[in-house]
């Protein structure tokens, strides 16, 4: 039967993957993947060989035409993102509505994500978090949007790279200094690590390391520290 299955896979540590999505890819004709060099290395862990396909966010309508017409054929197709679950702030959302549109039906395989990772030990009494992902790259949009958020009054989760995430948490710590806030760095990896505080406390933690290293998720509680 043509179904296109959206499969959440590990965001760091290989196990963490669900049976089903393994029985999944198994049976599944093509996987169509944001990056087929890391989604290569999933499989070959678990030796499943099966055709790949690039579909990421600068190619995804052109393979969405590709993976319909795969459909069309009565072919099964399976998609990853890089990590975690597909259009969390990873391309797939595009395939997904082009293949509704198609009459295909779309099926989820829940698992991992960063969001819902972090949340898991934050701890904070918050009954509504906003995921928010990435902020845009530049400052004055960046500022904007953050202080739109600390505003609700409600908690939110942002992504970071190694590259800006100093930048984040002073520019946190400037807009709301009080704000309690749960960094995850590296999450379910080697070097997995949790840092709690105020922005300006994780920020200074973080600075005293010869280097920061690692791939971030950012909850922000909706209240200040008490």
């Amino acid at each position: 039967m043509a179904v296109l299955f959206i499969v959440a896979t590990p965001i760091g540590n290989l196990k963490d993957i669900s049976l089903r999505a393994l029985e999944c890819l198994q049976e599944a004709d093509l996987v169509a993947c944001e990056d087929t060099r890391r989604s290569l290395k999933l499989l070959t862990h678990y030796g499943i060989r099966k055709p790949l396909l690039s579909c990421h966010g600068h190619n995804e309508e052109k393979a969405s035409i590709r993976i319909a017409g795969l459909l069309e054929e009565g072919k099964t197709v399976a998609y990853l993102s890089d990590a975690g679950t597909p259009a969390l702030s990873d391309p797939g959302s595009r395939l997904v509505r082009a293949i509704q549109d198609r009459g295909f039906p779309v099926v989820p395989l829940p698992g991992p994500s960063a969001f819902a990772t972090l949340l898991s030990v934050a701890g904070f009494p918050d009954k509504t978090v906003t995921f928010e992902g990435f902020l845009s790259p530049k400052s004055g949009r960046r500022r904007s949007r953050l202080r739109e958020l600390l505003q609700r009054g409600e908690a939110f989760l942002l992504y970071e790279s190694v590259h800006r995430i100093l930048k984040l948490l002073d520019d946190i710590a400037e807009e709301e200094s009080g704000r309690p806030i749960v960094v995850g760095r590296e999450m379910t990896k080697e070097f997995e690590e949790y840092l709690r505080g105020t922005a300006g406390e994780v920020k200074q933690r973080l600075q005293e390391r010869d280097a920061v290293k690692g791939e971030f998720s950012v909850l922000v509680s909706g209240g200040k520290k008490s």
